[in-house]
């Protein structure tokens, strides 16, 4: 069992940068791939950015690349992702989660665990 506990996110002008962290319970979270998803109102949850466990050759979505990055520290449990050049569309509720299959997945249905959310406004 993983607990996936988030932090970060708040209201940001456009062109603002903000830092999310999810703080993983469990000694095997480096085995897992970690995720980042979001979900604007009206709309499904979407992939934003994962990492697998060797921490190679990352992945993210296409609107997303070149602003954001994530980043995992094994040895604090913790994932993150940075978010620099924010636009109104990154408005969204963020959620981290877990994954216990290999590379890095962008289908929702194949983590495991997922962390509360936490909201992010970018305002114009």
């Amino acid at each position: 069992q993983v607990q996936l506990v988030q932090s970060g996110g708040g209201l940001v002008q456009a062109g603002g940068s903000l830092r999310l962290s999810c703080v993983a319970s469990g000694r095997t979270f480096s085995s897992y791939t970690m995720g980042w998803f979001r979900q604007a109102p009206g709309k499904e949850r979407e992939f934003v950015a994962a990492k697998s466990w060797s921490g190679v050759n990352p992945r993210y979505q296409d609107s997303v690349k070149g602003r954001f990055t994530i980043s995992r520290d094994n040895a604090k449990n913790t994932v993150y992702l940075q978010m620099n050049s924010l636009k109104p569309e990154d408005t969204a509720v963020y959620y981290c989660a877990a994954a216990m299959v290999g590379g890095t997945p962008a289908a929702s249905a194949l983590y495991n665990y997922w962390g509360q959310g936490t909201q992010v406004t970018v305002s114009s």
